[in-house]
């Protein structure tokens, strides 16, 4: 079925339609100066192809996390992981065809490019079986594939480039068509904008970007200063997907804005200077509190020892009159109570029960969980934004390995060793440990299978594999064809169980992540 996407008019009033599917196979390129309204085409394009097509957005200033409320995309904080566990995510993205912006707001830009590139590089590194089409956008692209050196390292440019080429280049295949934006094409690699067919060109006022936007457009050079007349949200469009013709076009409207916006004029206050002075070097109340990106935490426990250890010891109070008043450190909820901390961490207990109650609950996604356990709490009343998605990650883990005592000093012991693990393996890790703990028979494959999410004893079994060729694990045999596990880091071993009880539980072998040796 061919689909068209409304990209906005032509100059002569007609309907500027883009063929998706020819996208897919061809690839775009969008070239636009700050301020010509490139980041507008984007959010256009993904709009109007959300429903047809899976998309993952690379958004270096986290404009595009405004699609998730309205469009269902998750979004992926690349602060809040690790380049390995991205790589993971990814994999994982495509497997279960969940639409994304990854945002890399919160890191320098050389993180950025590792952070991008491990993420890209999972995207392109999954199994075959998972290559379903997918709308890969990446904003302001020279800075994942520049074309020269720059302050970042050697080692960081390079990763960076190889998974954008490897994105442009080879992701066809892989079902990856690369959507890539840059306010300079000088700046971009040339053998990333080379493979690109479909070419959306906007406003340019440097006479390089200016003749290359020419050659790419098939145009003479002395038609490139029409670019610098563009007005903004105009672009010329060629290629197979737009039309085989240079062709002027307005993008159309949008239904989302990103959270920056553009600049407006605002005259500042007519304040005179003595005033304006004291109002700069005089304290007077205390301090607005500053932008904190809320931890994540797995209990209430753990948020009151957190915010009983930054929070300095009350002074005594000052009888001088003209002293300072030192503001207090602020809780990161100043408008929450520790006892409506508590009830909300209980409330957060039992809507996870009710999730995991379902039967279906081991075998579903981590982005499908956390939906429904968002929208549990929204029936509660209960604000379930509070427990951001890697917090839940953890919350999950513990659930899920059955373990109920949170005050336990061993348990907890547990937990701080599992959370220097990878994040695939949290899960098991947590439910060997729980077993050993309560000198329970050793977890069977199936068990450690449905732990990290799946039907298939075979991956059950690959993943220990997996973990005691690292060393996390090691594993001894006992009469009958049992087994018991020890946990170095902890000094536990499980009691000897039977690997292959709960046959029910097993299917046929779907691959996975990880793989013996």
């Amino acid at each position: 079925m061919k689909v068209g996407i409304d990209m906005g008019a032509t100059n002569a009033g007609s309907a500027a339609t883009l063929d998706l599917e020819e996208l897919l196979a061809t690839r775009l390129l969008v070239q636009g100066n700050s301020g010509s309204g490139k980041s507008h085409l984007l959010r256009r394009l993904i709009e109007q192809s959300a429903q047809w097509v899976q998309q993952a957005v690379i958004d270096p200033e986290g404009d595009f996390v405004t699609l998730a409320e309205r469009f269902g995309h998750v979004v992926v904080e690349a602060d809040e992981h690790s380049e390995a566990a991205l790589q993971s995510v990814a994999a994982r993205v495509r497997q279960h065809r969940v639409s994304v912006v990854l945002n890399l707001e919160g890191l320098d830009a050389e993180m950025q490019m590792r952070h991008a590139a491990a993420f890209l590089g999972g995207l392109f590194d999954a199994d075959r079986d998972f290559w379903y089409p997918m709308l890969v956008v990446v904003d302001e692209a020279q800075l994942f594939a520049p074309s020269a050196a720059g302050e970042v390292s050697d080692e960081a440019r390079k990763v960076s480039l190889g998974a954008m080429t490897n994105l442009m280049c080879r992701g066809r295949k892989r079902g990856l068509a690369g959507v890539i934006a840059t306010q300079r094409l000088a700046k971009l690699a040339k053998n990333v904008a080379a493979e690109a067919s479909n070419f959306l060109m906007g406003r340019t006022f440097l006479d390089i970007d200016m003749a290359r936007a020419a050659d790419l457009l098939g145009m003479e050079r002395r038609q490139a200063e029409m670019f610098r007349d563009l007005e903004r949200g105009h672009f010329i469009a060629l290629g197979p997907a737009l039309s085989r013709r240079p062709l002027p076009l307005r993008i159309g409207a949008v239904e989302t804005q990103g959270r920056t916006g553009s600049p407006t004029l605002m005259p500042p206050p007519a304040t005179p200077v003595a005033d304006a002075r004291d109002l700069i070097f005089t304290t007077t109340e205390p301090e607005p509190p500053r932008y904190v990106r809320r931890p994540s935490t797995s209990a209430s426990a753990d948020l009151m020892a957190q915010l009983a250890r930054g929070r300095p010891a009350a002074p005594p109070p000052s009888t001088d009159e003209s002293a300072t008043e030192q503001p207090a450190l602020l809780p990161l909820e100043p408008e929450e109570t520790p006892e409506q901390a508590a009830e909300r961490e209980a409330q957060y207990d039992q809507v996870l029960a009710e999730v995991l109650a379902d039967p279906e609950a081991p075998y579903r996604s981590l982005a499908v969980l956390y939906q429904d356990f968002l929208v549990r709490c929204r029936g509660r009343g209960v604000d379930g934004d509070r427990l951001a998605l890697p917090a839940f990650r953890r919350r999950l883990a513990t659930a899920r390995a059955g373990a109920g005592s949170g005050d336990d000093p061993a348990w907890q012991r547990a937990t701080e060793v599992a959370a220097t693990l990878a994040e695939d393996i949290q899960p098991v890790f947590l439910l060997l440990a729980r077993a050993a703990l309560d000198h329970a028979p050793c977890p069977s494959d199936a068990d450690v299978a449905r732990a990290c999410g799946s039907r298939s004893k075979g991956r059950g079994r690959r993943l220990l594999t997996y973990m005691e060729q690292r060393g996390f694990i090691t594993s001894r045999s006992g009469l009958g064809n049992t087994r018991a596990i020890t946990l170095p880091a902890l000094g536990w071993e499980t009691a000897l169980g039977d690997p292959n009880a709960d046959d029910a539980a097993d299917a046929p072998d779907e691959g996975g992540l990880f793989a013996a040796g």
